[in-house]
């Protein structure tokens, strides 16, 4: 039976990256749940139009809903980010930030820009967004962090998209020490790769087929990959009444990879 204490009616959120594609899906789930309100972060002019449709579409089903753009690369863009928000919409009691980029190279091809960027999309703005969603989350809250599975993959090409995806194992482990005094809950979850342009625009032809046979389930998948729809409902219960995991990294991928 649903605790009301962790339940998500008439609950605030804040999705960091939540225009489209999984982001967009966890806000009107979290809207057909009772969220009463939910800030959509997007990242820039590229994705504006989504998360305005995805704002049309929760003011449809009656929540409160706002846009709001910035490139979280920085630690002063990510707390304007919650200092919107809260002013918009209020305190959120869940925060969930599915920003990232994907990078599938050779060690010896990657620049020093394109590591930077990577580290600052995958690893800085991750941080921040936990140290933000620290001091903004009202207690009793939940923050949910999307990683990805191939932190338990051993397979060459990614290192720089596995590689600054990792350390938000430790922050989440640790946000969820400093923070469950006030009973927030702080959990990762790396999803296997799902069938959205995020995955298709890296993989050749050849590498989308192994993808899409890799995990154990995979011939029970309708695209052989994580569909979104699958990964929705395991974030939903971990940001309400699945409060009592907090520090873990769950890999929701149909036995793609373990650890």
């Amino acid at each position: 039976m649903s605790n009301p204490k962790h339940s998500i009616q008439g609950k605030t959120a804040l999705i960091a990256g939540g225009a489209k594609n999984l982001g967009g899906l966890l806000a009107t789930d979290l809207v057909h749940h009772g969220a009463k309100a939910v800030a959509i972060h997007y990242n820039s002019a590229a994705s504006k139009a989504d998360a305005l449709k995805t704002v049309a579409a929760l003011e449809k089903m009656g929540a409160t809903a706002i846009a709001l753009q910035g490139d979280l690369s920085t630690a002063s863009a990510v707390k304007k980010l919650f200092a919107d928000a809260v002013a918009a919409v209020g305190r959120p009691d869940i925060a969930i930030n599915t920003v990232g980029k994907v990078l599938k190279k050779p060690m010896s091809e990657i620049s020093e820009a394109e590591f930077d960027e990577m580290d600052a999309v995958n690893n800085k703005a991750a941080f921040f967004f936990l140290k933000e969603a620290g001091k903004h989350v009202n207690d009793g809250g939940k923050i949910c962090t999307l990683v990805t599975s191939l932190l338990g993959a051993f397979t060459p090409f990614y290192s720089s998209y596995a590689g600054t995806k990792a350390p938000v194992e430790h922050y989440t482990r640790a946000a969820a020490k400093e923070l469950g005094a006030r009973g927030i809950s702080v959990t990762a979850v790396g999803p296997g790769p799902m069938d959205t342009p995020f995955f298709y625009g890296q993989e050749s032809a050849d590498a989308q087929a192994y993808h899409k046979s890799a995990a154990a389930l995979s011939p029970f998948s309708q695209t052989g990959l994580t569909d979104i729809e699958d990964v929705v409902p395991f974030v939903r219960h971990l940001v309400s009444d699945g409060w009592w995991i907090t520090g873990q990294t769950i890999l929701i991928n149909g036995g793609y990879t373990t650890k």
